[in-house]
């Protein structure tokens, strides 16, 4: 990302955290529309709990952009979990589809087309790595 792109993502956060609670639930209202086998990932999960954590990680993401780092094994991490889930590699897109949606909700007239394409840039570098830490820890789960 470059320095641009990280200073569009942070200075919109604000105004999406205000309305964090708007910005989950119509995140998996998005989701769940893009990709209804997505819905069956959530069987048994506390939503509340689950809009909560998402809204949580997504102020994490924000605030440690400036230092990839850090965040980069953090998102392994995720993505690892994730492999545990049952999420597919075809989930990565339709979140964030789901995700762009719901901030352009939050956002209105405020999500322009450079905070979208900021907010995809961040996104995209998020996926791939989890993506590479699903695969990886898929194909370990599948030699055991």
């Amino acid at each position: 990302m470059t320095p641009d792109q990280i200073l569009l993502v942070r200075t919109s956060w604000p105004a999406i955290a205000e309305r964090a609670d708007a910005l989950t639930n119509r995140f998996y209202e998005h989701l769940f529309v893009i990709d209804p086998s997505a819905a069956r990932l959530f069987t048994g999960v506390d939503m509340a709990a689950q809009r909560k954590k998402l809204s949580q990680t997504l102020a994490v993401v924000v605030n440690a952009l400036n230092d990839v780092d850090r965040l980069l094994p953090a998102v392994a991490a995720l993505g690892k979990r994730h492999a545990h889930y049952g999420v597919e590699d075809r989930h990565f897109d339709s979140v964030g589809e789901a995700l762009l949606e719901a901030i352009s909700d939050a956002l209105g007239d405020g999500f322009t087309a450079e905070v979208r394409a900021a907010w995809t840039v961040a996104y995209a570098l998020l996926a791939s790595v989890m993506r590479r830490a699903l695969v990886r820890t898929t194909g370990e789960m599948a030699v055991r």
